[in-house]
């Protein structure tokens, strides 16, 4: 790792005290109402597993699937919507001559095929780049969208950077769900994008008479832009209990909780992981203080327990990919083992507690074989 000192703890966890007492602005509401006005919109379910709920000895537990949204099988077309909506916007209103545009990106697999796809949409070009191992079925649909696509040998960083500099060319605007100083505000779009699916959990949940909201949240991690997502949801509210947020990141790449064991960002250097798309070294600049100050506890998880999450989501109806799974793995490495007594206490939960898993990504997003595709 670029930070020799650096090693996981055991087990590989770290706890944040008073992250639900700290409060942040709202995000604006206006994403919401952009993706309901879109061809083919509706929430993805919000689907309940008793039986899960009875292995943590919990009240409910709920998975927000991403499987299908959009016509795509993740979460990310709602950031490259709206960010590359308000990219166009931008661009006509300050008078830019008009023309197709380059959209340019790096991914693991998701946002690339997102970005492709609506620059397609939008009558634009896109050119992504694509770190070591995402799976070829994965490049392929994001090259199956009409985008360039570029096989970059390092990592997802290196990818990064590789993007960001074919960025500065004539006519093209770099389109990445990491933030740093200089690539912050379309990345805070991208955020954005990410609330609606918050929004819909709200509903849902009410719909099912929840009222007050879950009492913890599981949150797959890469650079931590779906976790500022919703971080900002459950830290704005002025009223009503917090819930206690959990990040989950794969042992091969746990940028965020080395950042948050350190209190400061650090880089990571990253191995090889079947949970692809959180395969990141680096935090988003834009996400750590969210991160920093928002999140109650952050956990990194082995593949093979990627592996058996994906596998019992499946056996219970919901076409998990392993970075969708690792929410289900994260809560149970913090609910089970030694430990887990302490864990618990300290996320609040109980016997009468609501979990939401957030499952970002669906088993066709970046096939493996080790979940069966």
């Amino acid at each position: 790792m670029p930070d020799d000192a650096y090693t996981l703890p055991l087990p590989p966890w770290t706890l944040r005290p008073g992250a639900r007492a700290w409060r942040c602005a709202p995000a604006p509401a206006e994403a919401r109402e952009f993706h309901r006005a879109l061809p083919g919109y509706s929430p993805t379910p919000l689907t309940e597993l008793p039986s899960l709920a009875a292995d943590f000895g919990i009240s409910r537990v709920f998975v927000k699937d991403e499987s299908s949204r959009l016509g795509l099988p993740a979460f990310k077309a709602l950031g490259a919507s709206w960010a590359i909506h308000r990219i166009l916007a931008a661009r006509a209103a300050s008078g830019t001559a008009p023309g197709p545009v380059t959209l340019v990106s790096a991914t693991d697999g998701n946002h690339g095929r997102a970005v492709a796809r609506m620059a397609r949409l939008h009558g634009q070009r896109a050119h992504v780049f694509v770190p070591r191992g995402v799976h070829p079925q994965a490049v392929a649909a994001i090259a199956g969208e009409g985008a360039e696509v570029t096989a970059v040998a390092g990592p997802y960083d290196e990818a990064v950077r590789r993007a960001a500099k074919a960025a500065t060319a004539p006519e093209a605007v770099l389109v990445q769900d990491s933030a740093w100083p200089g690539h912050e505000r379309i990345a805070g779009w991208i955020v954005e994008g990410y609330s609606t699916l918050c929004a819909e959990i709200d509903e849902q949940l009410a719909d099912r008479g929840v009222s007050e909201g879950p009492d913890l949240v599981s949150i797959p991690v890469g650079v931590g832009s779906l976790a500022q997502a919703v971080i900002t949801h459950y830290r704005s509210r002025v009223s009503g209990p917090a819930p206690a947020l959990l990040a989950v990141e794969p042992e091969a790449a746990p940028c965020v909780l080395a950042s948050l064991i350190r209190g400061e960002v650090v880089s990571v250097t990253t191995g090889e992981t079947i949970m692809a798309g959180l395969n990141c070294g680096t935090p988003s600049s834009l996400a750590w203080p969210y991160l920093r100050d928002g999140l109650d506890a952050a956990v990194a998880v082995p593949d093979s327990a990627g592996a058996r999450a994906a596998a019992r989501l499946a056996a219970l109806g919901v076409p998990a990919g392993p970075c969708g799974a690792a929410a289900l793995a994260g809560l149970r490495t913090a609910l089970t083992g030694a430990g887990a007594a302490e864990r618990r206490t300290a996320l609040g939960l109980d016997t009468t507690s609501v979990v939401v898993l957030l499952s970002t990504e669906g088993a066709s997003a970046n096939p493996h074989p080790t979940n069966g595709h």
